[in-house]
């Protein structure tokens, strides 16, 4: 008898996991897991979104308002501009146009995990480049590159490290791929940088037919729920990618919010200049406490923890749970060894300085919530 199986390799795809939300046994926790913004969305697209009615009807499918508020914002063509249920719905599509079967796909070792799923969604194979230094490796990338490799994703800034490539180096890296392998520049978190040397990738769209930058609603502007991210392209690739989303992917409210959320500067600058304070104040509370972190240029820190079982990163998560905050774990990015700590509300900061001072000190983690 014969039965109903999935295309090969589809039950090779790990699935992902999000940083967890809650606290078996404990009341609200404090969610530093997933890299939300601190200070939650601007409170002028939070009456955006109330106030999106007619339910009844199909939302802009070319989201026309969306992109051109972008494009002020950005000083970009809208018409070069895909809007998408989240960027990873942007991602899935750019593997589905040009990766397949037979092909391969190049990220960064400790790059975001979706990369390789999304390359085995498609049937292409995953390929890594180790990043000795927990920064991306243009030169392990490029030796990476063969007449199999269709596509190179890199996160700039990279998540879970935190770490980044200048400006100069992302044209290295463009310079050095043959034509004909698409480039993709996933800059989520570009809005929290503030280094001079630091560009999210827009020239090189404009200069090359084979690059690809992707932004996203979920980090700085806070509306992960809403499921909104865009991307930046080629004519060509742009004609590709709408052609493969869903003719209604992002929903009346979620364009209303996303354009108040871009116009929004103030807000913008607030939640970027509070990341910037609480970003230096917990890297120097950790120090304190003995602790190294990569140097992160997002609205996050990678937290390395002793090797002797007592300061684990193990035991600093279960001590942390115990206080009730939730960090992220990194095994499954190749980093035993470290947390990830989302840069929170103040006093999400202090509480989260004070629980890992008294972790490395010997404290009891019981008796305080």
């Amino acid at each position: 008898m014969r039965s109903l199986t999935p295309r090969p390799g589809v039950l090779d795809i790990q699935p992902y996991v999000p940083g967890r939300s809650t606290l078996p046994g404990q009341g609200e926790a404090m969610k530093l897991s997933a890299n939300e913004g601190a200070l939650g969305p601007s409170p002028k697209a939070v009456e955006a979104y109330r106030k999106a009615a007619a339910l009844e009807r199909y939302p802009d499918g070319n989201a026309a308002a969306l992109r051109e508020a972008i494009g002020r914002r950005h000083g970009l063509d809208p018409a070069r501009i895909v809007v998408g249920a989240g960027s990873d719905e942007i991602l899935y599509n750019l593997a589905r146009g040009y990766a397949g079967v037979g092909d391969e796909v190049i990220y960064g070792a400790h790059g975001f995990n979706m990369y390789p799923i999304i390359a085995r969604s498609v049937g292409a194979a995953p390929v890594t480049a180790a990043e000795p230094e927990l920064v991306f490796d243009i030169g392990n990338a490029l030796d990476k590159v063969t007449e199999k490799t269709r596509i190179v994703f890199i996160a700039n800034p990279n998540n879970p490290t935190g770490t980044y490539i200048p400006a100069d180096e992302l044209r290295r890296l463009r310079a050095g791929l043959p034509d004909d392998v698409l480039l993709v520049i996933d800059a989520a978190y570009a809005e929290f940088v503030t280094r001079n040397d630091y560009s999210p990738g827009t020239e090189l769209v404009d200069q090359d037919a084979n690059t690809v930058m992707t932004r996203t609603f979920s980090k700085i502007y806070a509306l992960a729920a809403l499921r909104l991210g865009w991307a930046y392209c080629p004519p060509s690739v742009a004609g590709v990618l709408n052609r493969l989303r869903a003719p209604f992917n992002v929903s009346t409210p979620a364009q209303a919010a996303g354009v108040a959320a871009v116009e929004d500067a103030d807000h913008l600058a607030a939640a970027r200049d509070h990341n910037n304070i609480w970003h230096g104040w917990l890297t120097d509370r950790l120090a304190e406490a003995g602790l190294a972190t990569t140097p992160s240029v997002a609205n996050f820190v990678l937290v390395r923890f002793p090797d002797e079982a007592s300061r684990s990163a193990d035991a600093a998560m279960r001590f942390l749970n115990a206080r009730g905050i939730i960090p992220r774990e990194t095994t499954g990015y190749g980093l035993a060894g470290y947390l990830r700590i989302t840069i929170g509300t103040a006093d999400e900061m202090r509480a989260t300085a004070l629980a890992i001072a008294d972790f490395m000190a010997g404290e009891a983690a019981s008796g305080v919530a």
